[in-house]
């Protein structure tokens, strides 16, 4: 007797079954925790201080190779400066600027694409023709043009994340938002007479933020090799601020001699990169069944 066919019913629970049990990213946490713990207290632990210049030192190799020394486990760089306390104080600054160009850029995208996909016509019309016209400037020509015009450092960085990443969550928005205005409790509130602000801020935001919540994380990543990009052509942080992007920058002529000092510092980058998008990757699935990898 052959067995029967499973229902669609019981196909539905069996897949929200194994939703339940998708594991959490032990890989990614195990990566970004010491990240984000060196982040919030590297300048406190780090063992040399990063402002101090020691020539005499300079590119010692790290210490399991031949010539190097424990007193500076990753080596040091072009300046004597070790490479470990670097990386640790670095941390903090890549991630204050990631966090804030991601709040800047999500503030102006969600704000916007609340309003186009809500108010609709003329208000949408003009907000997805602005999206239109900045996502087809190159990125690199984009932030060329805004360090000329307020010149390298911090602010030119966070502006240039606010502005380059604004567009997805607008767009993104814009359409959870014209799926979520169409329910019933929300034609439930415009019956009892809520204004906009309310009917946003209290049905339609809350239904949308887990999407904003992985849309962040996921642009983590693309933020903090954006930082990494702009200090590596010298128009991020400036001195003596340090960042990933800029060690690797101050230390890019030695890349044959000291390999260590890019090939550490790349790490680090792409570990955070692989982070951030396996975190976001799970949280997705977590918070929107809808979009759940098969």
């Amino acid at each position: 007797m052959r067995a029967s066919a499973a229902t669609p019913l019981e196909v539905d629970r069996l897949q929200a079954r194994l939703g339940r049990r998708r594991r959490i990213p032990v890989a990614a946490i195990l990566l970004l925790f010491p990240i984000v713990f060196f982040g919030l207290f590297g300048p406190l632990i780090a063992p040399h201080d990063t402002m101090a210049v020691n020539t005499k030192d300079a590119l010692r190799p790290p210490a399991f190779l031949e010539g190097g020394s424990w007193a500076y486990p990753l080596g040091t760089d072009r300046l004597g400066r070790d490479m470990l306390s670097l990386l640790m104080v670095g941390a903090r600054t890549s991630l204050i600027v990631t966090v804030v160009g991601v709040l800047f850029a999500g503030s102006l995208g969600v704000s916007l694409g609340l309003m186009a996909g809500y108010l609709g016509r003329a208000v949408d019309n003009v907000i997805m023709r602005v999206v239109d016209v900045i996502m087809s400037i190159p990125g690199i020509l984009f932030m060329l043009l805004l360090a000329a015009v307020l010149g390298p450092g911090l602010q030119t960085i966070i502006v240039s994340m606010g502005l380059l990443m604004w567009c997805g969550y607008a767009r993104v928005m814009r359409g959870e938002v014209l799926s979520v205005k169409e329910r019933d409790f929300v034609a439930m509130a415009k019956v009892m007479g809520m204004g906009r602000p309310w009917i946003l801020a209290r049905h339609i935001l809350p239904n949308v933020g887990g999407t904003i919540i992985v849309m962040a994380t996921l642009q983590a990543g693309g933020a903090i090799m954006m930082e990494g990009g702009l200090s590596f052509l010298g128009l991020g942080v400036q001195p003596p601020y340090s960042t990933w992007g800029t060690i690797i920058a101050d230390n890019r002529s030695f890349m044959t001699t000291a390999w260590w000092v890019p090939v550490f510092s790349g790490l680090l980058l792409m570990m955070t990169v692989y982070g951030f998008n396996v975190l976001g990757d799970w949280l997705r699935d977590m918070l929107d069944p809808r979009m759940r990898r098969r």
